[in-house]
């Protein structure tokens, strides 16, 4: 039986990745903020720290973040997001990878985010496994940071039993990338989860 796809393969049709890439660079060329993600992120971070984009797309946040000084590696599963990563924003490190199966040759991270909902894209019943190869490359008393729709089949109580399964800890919770404060029925869960320290 073969493992299930993840749902960014399933739940499109063949064209979504092609639109998803124009959509963005429409918004980056009418001058659109596209970077509240990764101001949220450079925030938590020393100067010249080390990422990884965990479910980079075509990699507008991990670009933000290189361009605030820090180093970035950028990981996606679909081929056609990593190619217009590489393509619209040198700089960091872009590689096609399965985040449920991710084994870099990195040294340790400070820090990995999960922006635009990654974890509702994974295939079904991986996301405690992306969470647990995600959070395995970085550092101790380092972060992973969550962002994602509400409204869909995986939500906050899910993260939060399979964050506890892999020992990671939920520090804090927003309804939106801006801090607003986390209420039961917002659209949006930004969490930030916490590796355990030596």
């Amino acid at each position: 039986m073969s493992e299930p796809r993840p749902r960014w393969f399933t739940e499109y049709d063949e064209g979504h990745s092609a639109w998803y890439i124009e959509r963005f660079r429409r918004l980056a060329a009418a001058g659109d903020d596209l970077d509240g993600e990764a101001r949220f992120v450079d925030a938590m971070l020393p100067r010249e720290a080390r990422v990884v984009d965990a479910g980079c797309g075509p990699g507008r946040v991990g670009a933000a973040l290189h361009a605030r000084g820090h180093t970035v590696v950028g990981v996606d599963v679909d081929p056609a997001l990593i190619e217009a990563a590489e393509a619209d924003h040198p700089g960091p490190r872009w590689l096609v990878a399965d985040l449920a199966s991710l084994e870099l040759a990195e040294e340790p991270f400070d820090l990995a985010v999960l922006a635009g909902n990654v974890l509702v894209f994974v295939a079904p019943g991986s996301e405690r496994d992306v969470l647990d190869r995600v959070a395995a490359h970085v550092r101790p008393d380092g972060a992973v940071v969550t962002g994602f729709a509400t409204d869909r089949d995986y939500g906050v109580g899910d993260l939060d039993r399979d964050a506890e399964a892999v020992g990671l800890a939920v520090e804090h919770r927003f309804a939106t990338w801006d801090l607003r404060p986390w209420r039961s029925d917002a659209g949006w869960a930004v969490t930030v989860l916490r590796t355990p320290s030596d």
